[in-house]
């Protein structure tokens, strides 16, 4: 039977972007109404099809029709995970607002978990993974990736990821904020606001492999560094600094030696190292550059970060 909602704001939604999961979508309904309903029957589900090559649209829909508390969101292309949360972010009316994976590695049993811990007087609580259930490629490089992004931000990451919960205070500022380049875990830790950390267990993919490839993360890590931090900026000042000193130095040093005597022919190999040097010094200052300038161009356009093309169970007023 259809369960209507006769409250116009929930106390939680959930806010899952979905792509390639049209054989998970009815079990990480299942799981959420089972484990929502130990809190409130007043909830939303909202699930963000990240225009997902498969039938996971049409999976969605069918849990639509079931119940009103679930809510689909179509977008019109890819845009990509942190954009789909952001979609979703913008329709959620709860008073308190779970993110989670679609592919139910977040797991739905450690929402009341969560809940609880907020209710504690936290704005936010994020769900630090135990004993991670990926593959050996995806953990090192998410170290790597924690290690550097630390180093050049001075922001701690963790293991933690974008599972949460977070109250509508949290989730208004987050909306506020119209920065294309989105990594939702690092904007949300921007805000401030009372947070912590409970420890949660990391649960198996139910279906499936990550979307993810090695060069998906690897173009996700360098938006986000750079989109996070002008730290590479300050280290390619140091770097051209160094570079211009010890060139003073080994300029004296080859006038010195060419006074006393000890260099009689100048080396031609020293030469051409020195210029291939420099230039392709040169060159990664100026990609670093033109990598902030391409950010900044992108900004100016001032594009919709998403663009919505069906709405099931969701007003047109909102």
């Amino acid at each position: 039977m259809m369960y209507k909602n006769m409250e116009n704001k929930p106390h939680i939604s959930i806010v899952s972007p979905v792509y390639r999961a049209e054989k998970i979508v009815s079990e990480l309904v299942r799981q959420s109404h089972e484990n929502l309903s130990k809190i409130t029957d007043n909830y939303e589900i909202i699930l963000v099809n990240d225009s997902s090559p498969d039938n996971s649209w049409e999976a969605i829909i069918g849990e639509c029709s079931k119940d009103q508390r679930v809510k689909g969101l179509n977008l019109s292309r890819n845009f990509g995970q942190h954009y789909a949360i952001t979609a979703g972010l913008a329709y959620a009316k709860g008073e308190w607002v779970v993110v989670m994976d679609c592919d139910l590695q977040d797991r739905p049993d450690e929402i009341p978990n969560l809940y609880n811990k907020a209710q504690e007087g936290w704005d936010i609580v994020y769900a630090q993974r135990e004993n991670r259930k990926d593959n050996f490629l995806k953990k090192i490089t998410s170290k790597m990736f924690n290690s550097i992004f630390s180093s050049l931000s001075g922001m701690k990451i963790g293991n933690v990821a974008n599972f949460g919960i977070y109250h509508s205070k949290v989730i208004n500022e987050y909306n506020k904020m119209k920065e294309y380049a989105r990594s939702f875990g690092l904007l949300i830790r921007y805000l401030g606001f009372r947070s912590c950390a409970i420890k949660t267990q990391h649960g198996d993919r139910f279906e499936g492999k990550s979307s993810y490839t090695l060069i998906k993360l690897f173009r996700l890590a360098i938006d986000t560094i750079l989109s996070n931090s002008n730290k590479p900026l300050r280290m390619a000042v140091n770097i051209g600094f160094i570079i211009s000193f010890l060139s003073i130095l080994f300029a004296i040093y080859n006038i010195v030696a060419r006074l006393t005597g000890f260099i009689e022919l100048e080396g031609f190999t020293t030469i051409i190292f020195s210029i291939w040097f420099v230039g392709g010094l040169i060159l990664f200052v100026l990609g670093i550059v033109g990598l902030y300038i391409g950010r900044i161009f992108n900004q100016v356009k001032e594009r919709q970060l998403f663009i919505v093309m069906n709405k099931i169970n969701i007003s047109e007023e909102e």
